[in-house]
């Protein structure tokens, strides 16, 4: 339940995403639900690789090029998936900041309280 409320979550995420960042295009909330799908599995399985592989380049950057590598998930995932468009890598990291501010303040909608 809670990794399909986490996807509905991202599927929004993507939209707004969309309307507010200039650069992101979408055909339809069919291609955001696709898109927020292809987004998930890469980075639950491209990105870890991505980010050992780059970990000096992290380092030196303080972290920054974390927001480079989030671009990068984007810039595949619109590569990926036929509709969703991303015009230059800019507006790529500009879009994964904001869905690193998004991520951050829904992150803990769904889940179950510790006791």
């Amino acid at each position: 339940m809670y990794l399909l409320l986490r996807w509905l979550i991202n599927t929004v995420a993507l939209f707004l995403l969309v309307q507010f960042v200039p650069g992101f295009h979408a055909d339809s909330w069919v291609t955001l639900a696709v898109a927020a799908l292809v987004l998930g599995l890469l980075n639950a399985i491209v990105k870890p690789i991505l980010f050992i592989l780059t970990l000096p380049l992290t380092i030196v950057t303080l972290g920054l090029f974390l927001i480079v590598l989030n671009g990068i998930m984007l810039e595949i995932t619109a590569w990926l998936v036929s509709g969703f468009r991303i015009d230059d890598f800019i507006s790529a990291c500009i879009g994964a900041i904001v869905l690193g501010i998004i991520s951050l303040i829904t992150h803990r909608i769904g889940r179950e309280r510790e006791s």
